[in-house]
């Protein structure tokens, strides 16, 4: 197997030529190796039962199958991994509320994480600024989330999947050769339109950047329907925070009552990760996988969701 790249959450349509893109779950740098030719496929996985977290699991809590087959887990991690995190910040005026809730919370949220994990913080609007490179100091990090609340460069409007390309460009800069998982957290109302920025172009970048995405959207907001997102002019698309975690295996949080930022924070550093040995020899194209929990923990945890990839593309 020359190389395993990301395809997405599903497989491509019978006859589709695959469009491969960058090493999607990948360790340190970009597509890690025991030996050569044989490629090692990581993956993000959470589980929680209705919206609790289920943080106490271990390795053998885990089955891991790729096309249907058992891959033995070789490496498991859960919390001692260092978490790069980027809080990519809608800035629009419908936001200022939640931003206000965002910037209280912020200092007590970041608190949570380790010494060394590192946050950046970028505003968003029409175009992007960085108001913070990632650091180990919280308190820059909090600092920076309150002062994104009165960022004036960014222009009016608000174009969603070009911030979400940039911001995980700049994970994917930034964070390479260095160990440990990548999360993106977006704060945004999901109230805009896209411009020549689809959707698939926007989970390409994340997934190329080893990135979930998850979001704190304000209590209400729910994901586009069928008829909001249909435009007759194929180059505008409606924002959809919510398909984009999905399916790059992050969640979405309502705000509520200010404990989203809190709680979200804690949510995507109890992750766990799993990295098996890709097969030798096996065919190129979509490969299909499935993280499901053993048949002792599905007893234990009866209602039970893991959510993970679907696969990935070898070639």
């Amino acid at each position: 197997m020359a190389g395993v790249v990301a395809w997405g959450q599903f497989p491509p349509a019978p006859g589709t030529a695959p469009q491969p893109i960058s090493a999607e779950q990948q360790t340190a740098a970009e597509v890690p190796t025991f030996t050569a030719g044989v490629s090692i496929v990581r993956v993000d996985a959470q589980v929680v039962e209705g919206r609790r977290v289920v943080g106490d699991l271990t390795k053998d809590d885990f089955e891991v199958l790729e096309q249907g087959v058992a891959r033995p887990v070789e490496y498991f991690g859960h919390e001692a991994e260092p978490l790069h995190l980027v809080l990519l910040l809608d800035v629009s005026g419908s936001m200022k509320k939640l931003l206000e809730q965002m910037a209280a919370a912020s200092k007590q949220a970041l608190g949570q994480l380790r010494a060394e994990d590192t946050v950046a913080v970028i505003a968003f609007g029409r175009t992007s600024v960085r108001k913070l490179e990632f650091s180990r100091d919280k308190g820059d990090a909090a600092a920076a989330v309150g002062a994104a609340r009165f960022e004036k460069e960014v222009g009016a409007g608000t174009l969603l999947n070009p911030a979400i390309v940039e911001a995980a460009q700049y994970i994917r800069e930034k964070a390479a050769g260095r160990p440990g998982r990548r999360a993106l957290l977006v704060f945004t109302d999901n109230d805009s339109v896209n411009y020549q920025s689809p959707d698939q172009a926007a989970l390409e970048a994340l997934l190329a950047a080893d990135t979930v995405l998850s979001a704190i959207v304000p209590a209400g907001v729910k994901a586009p329907d069928a008829k909001r997102s249909a435009f007759a002019n194929p180059d505008f698309s409606a924002a959809d925070v919510f398909k984009l975690a999905r399916e790059s295996g992050g969640e979405v949080l309502e705000a509520g009552k200010g404990e989203a930022l809190r709680e979200m924070v804690e949510r995507i550093r109890t992750r766990y990760s799993l990295h098996y040995r890709a097969p030798e020899g096996g065919a190129a194209g979509f490969r299909r996988i499935e993280v499901r929990l053993s048949a002792g923990a599905r007893a234990k945890w009866k209602r039970a969701e893991v959510r993970a990839r679907a696969g990935y593309v070898a070639r």
